[in-house]
């Protein structure tokens, strides 16, 4: 059987209150490894879909782990973030949303607990999407990508955390 590559684990943020962001990032660091990227504080305005539990001026922001995973390990890691979401909440309401995936040499997979026609089962009530694909020299969003997912910004982001993920795998 041939053995994949390992894959570069990046989680987005979503969070009003820096101090949410915080606790995350301190939790997620000593969950998953040291942090060797960090995006700027990107505004959230493509949807309103979190405003009513995390409140107005929503912020995201993208990390990216040293320690290189196994892809099949996604599933596990979306329970894991689950659980940092819930633990995070205040009077029944999170903090934060924390979205994991991973990304290799050719596409970006995002871990998913909503079902669509696009997504594939991973285990218990898991998905995974592959959002962004490698082409021409940069990442490029299929049809069914989030709006923020298309954006330059992102797109940007993910093409250095691949630069970074060429270098890691190089040294393998």
């Amino acid at each position: 059987m041939k053995k994949h590559l390992p894959v570069k684990l990046v989680i987005g943020l979503i969070f009003q209150n820096k101090s949410a962001f915080n606790k995350a990032k301190s939790i997620l660091e000593k969950e998953f490894g040291k942090i060797d990227y960090e995006s700027r504080a990107l505004a959230f305005t493509h949807t309103g879909y979190y405003e009513a539990e995390f409140g107005r001026n929503l912020k995201r922001k993208f990390i990216g782990f040293g320690k290189l995973i196994q892809p099949q390990s996604l599933a596990k890691i979306k329970v894991a973030t689950n659980s940092i979401e819930k633990k995070l909440s205040r009077r029944g309401l999170r903090l934060i949303n924390i979205d994991p995936g991973y990304l290799d040499m050719a596409k970006l997979i995002l871990a998913s607990t909503k079902d669509y026609k696009h997504r594939i089962c991973l285990t218990k009530g898991i998905y995974a999407e592959i959002t962004l694909f490698y082409k021409n020299r940069t990442f490029t969003p299929w049809e069914w990508a989030y709006p923020d997912y298309r954006t330059a910004a992102y797109i940007s982001i993910f093409n250095r955390l691949r630069e970074i993920y060429a270098r890691q795998i190089k040294n393998k």
